[in-house]
């Protein structure tokens, strides 16, 4: 009987194989081929990061004013100080008077005078060699040593299996193509040289991952992610799923559910209603994501497209993340459909279990055409008689899993259903050219007459009382308000008005107007009942976390405060400011912010009160946050690329592109060992 090893350190960061080892690539570097005497050190100037080396001649800890070590330094040239905070046994015994140590760290002015605290430290022979390259530091997790990471790279990059892994298949012809004239490096030869570039080097270009190198090794992680993507998009063609012709007649839902609306169309929402017609009357899976601004009218593209398939004799379902947008959904619908004789379920996981057995019932016999709810849609509990539309709204606050595409046996054959994902927070065109390779992308770019833009100001905490004053002589004249705070309860380290405490202070400072409190923590009912009186004006001041976020719409609330603006990002801020505008008043959106700001959150409140356009606050949103968070937490792409930046390496995505395409158009034979080289099993995740 064997015992199980325990997985080493290594191996439960993920390096667990030479290649692993190979693509575990440098974050920094530390120049350790220059060696200075003391003197030339301390003439450097002020925080150089320096590297010199001498004998101990003083190590001593002290306990005031907190415990600390002090080790002293000297060559023939002068002593230096090292201070260490934090220091344990084996760095005391390292130090001991009369070791020879080679010390690294940036010269300060300390109280007694220049000084290196928490330099690096070796202890080496007087005439111990320099290094002939600069020194990787390595991205690592508690308890690796950089030593550790670096002795396992080297004996990695010796493996005689690595020279097969990083073997070089890539058709010459097609590299010089892509970039005429440009000298690609081999991947092997990148690797090596970002392992262990010569001193010569050039650190900026190393650091900024423009080096040669670096493109050569992101060119690569790219190719392997457009290939993945374009595979899954060959893939959904040959699966089956029912095709909606247009109907032909002019009663039909469609036709009726068109006429019956109290507005005509935009143009955007009769092209992008063009577009998602097209992908329904085709017999394999529609895979669409249609994008608008807040208030941009998505809804009814998605109503036409359940219109269509319900016509058919099909189901329609529609997904939302939170309770209040997917109920905001279901009156909006129900308002149009059921006059309509369209029967409607509705499921959400705040039903009573004789409500919820009722509806699932109702959409496992058929007898509901159109179902609205939450994630409550896609538990296993639930079981749909003929589903042939999901519409998943807010697709990002959905996990990859939760997105995978709805199947069903219909009589013989595996069936798909078309999905149409849709999403006010836009997707930024170089995240939307790399993550969806697969979907096809829908944009309503024109917002519906009589929308007034916003007017947003930049307010400080300490003007709350003008801005209750202005909230006051706003509500005088029979409009509505909404007053956004980021934290329910007090939190003693932030320091927060909380939603609670602001609802009392403006129910006393405005006495003569109904003012409601509503966040996460409220049961459903309670909250649906307080979004019903403020929506019919019987509360004129909503007080609310971002619950309210999406899908509520009172066309007579025409400003909002958001309080604590600083601790919102941008996409959540341009999110909630939406909840206003909707009506024929001008309207306001106060961002309320506490000092002292950050150089980030000044900037960020500043772009939102001069930027209105929700793809350019998404763009800068991108740079921000990076695109795992944007899409939605380890989605797909999180993770997936591991050095590329869609901004700064946005010219290399359209040629990983192109590759793609020629190699699987001439080179099927490659494609596999390619995303196995990159993916492994993670090119699963690329279909979702």
């Amino acid at each position: 009987m064997t015992t199980k090893q325990a997985p080493s350190t290594l191996q439960k960061m993920g390096l667990d194989s030479p290649m692993a080892l190979a693509l575990h690539l440098p974050s920094r570097y530390e120049d350790e081929t220059e060696l200075f005497t003391i003197e030339e050190a301390l003439n450097q100037g002020r925080f150089s990061s320096i590297q010199t080396q001498g004998i101990v001649i003083r190590n001593q800890v002290l306990f005031r004013p907190r415990r600390q070590m002090l080790v002293t330094i000297e060559d023939e040239t002068a002593t230096l100080q090292l201070r260490f905070l934090n220091f344990y046994p084996s760095q005391q015994k390292q130090m001991a008077v009369g070791a020879h140590i080679r010390v690294r760290g940036e010269v300060r002015e300390g109280f007694q005078g220049p000084e290196i605290v928490h330099p690096t430290v070796r202890g080496v022979a007087a005439d111990a060699p320099l290094p002939t390259s600069l020194t990787p530091v390595y991205p690592a997790s508690a308890g690796v040593s950089q030593a550790v990471i670096r002795k396992a790279v080297v004996q990695a990059l010796r493996d005689p299996s690595l020279q097969d892994s990083l073997a070089e298949f890539l058709p010459k012809k097609l590299m010089t193509e892509l970039l005429p004239g440009n000298n690609w490096l081999s991947l092997q030869s990148a690797i090596s040289y970002l392992h262990q570039p010569p001193s010569d080097a050039n650190t900026q270009a190393l650091l900024e991952r423009t080096d040669p190198a670096w493109r050569r090794v992101q060119f690569e992680e790219l190719l392997a992610q457009q290939i993945s993507l374009k595979r899954a998009h060959a893939i959904r063609r040959e699966r089956h799923a029912p095709s909606f012709a247009k109907p032909s007649k002019e009663k039909s839902l469609e036709a009726n559910l068109i006429k019956a609306l109290p507005f005509t169309l935009t143009g955007a929402q009769a092209r992008v209603w063009s577009e998602i017609s097209h992908d329904l009357e085709k017999s394999f899976p529609m895979n669409r994501l249609l994008q608008g601004d807040v208030g941009s009218g998505k809804t009814v593209v998605a109503a036409l497209a359940a219109a269509r398939v319900i016509d058919h004799g099909y189901q329609a379902a529609v997904m939302a993340p939170t309770e209040i947008l997917a109920e905001q959904h279901y009156l909006k619908m129900k308002e149009w459909f059921e006059p309509l004789g369209v029967r409607i379920a509705w499921l959400s996981g705040s039903l009573k279990a004789k409500e919820k057995r009722l509806s699932q019932e109702m959409i496992e016999s058929g007898q509901a055409q159109l179902i609205i709810g939450t994630h409550a849609l896609i538990q296993e509990s639930v079981s749909f008689s003929k589903l042939g539309l999901a519409v998943i709204d807010e697709q990002h606050r959905f996990g990859v899993r939760q997105r995978l595409e709805i199947q069903q046996r219909l009589g013989s054959e595996l069936f798909y259903c078309h999905q149409l994902m849709m999403s006010a927070t836009p997707i930024p065109r170089t995240l939307a050219m790399t993550y969806y390779a697969d979907l096809d992308v829908s944009v309503i770019d024109e917002l519906p007459p009589g929308r007034k833009p916003i007017t947003t100001k930049v307010v400080k905490a300490s003007r709350r009382d003008e801005v209750i004053g202005g909230l006051q002589s706003w509500l005088s004249k029979g409009l509505q308000a909404y007053w956004v705070c980021p934290l329910i309860e007090e939190s003693e380290a932030l320091q927060l008005q909380t939603a609670v405490e602001s609802y009392e202070q403006l129910t006393q400072a405005l006495p003569n107007f109904k003012v409601g409190l509503v966040h996460g923590r409220l049961k459903a009912e309670e909250k649906a009942a307080v979004m019903a009186a403020f929506k019919a004006n019987e509360i004129q001041l909503l007080v609310a976390t971002t619950v309210i976020e999406v899908g509520v719409d009172v066309p007579n609330a025409a400003l909002m405060v958001i309080e604590h603006a600083e601790r919102f990002g941008y996409a959540q801020i341009h999110q909630l400011r939406g909840r206003v505008g909707r009506g024929s008043a001008d309207s306001v959106c106060i961002l309320m912010y506490a000092e002292p700001l950050s150089m980030a959150a000044k900037e960020r409140l500043q772009t939102l009160r001069e930027v209105s356009d929700g793809f350019v606050i998404a763009e800068r949103d991108l740079s921000l946050r990076g695109p795992g968070e944007l899409l939605g937490a380890k989605q797909s792409g999180d993770g997936m690329l591991r050095f590329v930046d869609l901004q700064r390496d946005a010219w290399l995505i359209e040629l990983a592109q192109q590759a793609a395409e020629r190699l699987l158009a001439e080179h099927a034979d490659l494609v596999e060992r390619h995303l196995e080289r990159w993916l492994g099993s993670r090119a699963e995740f690329l279909k979702a």
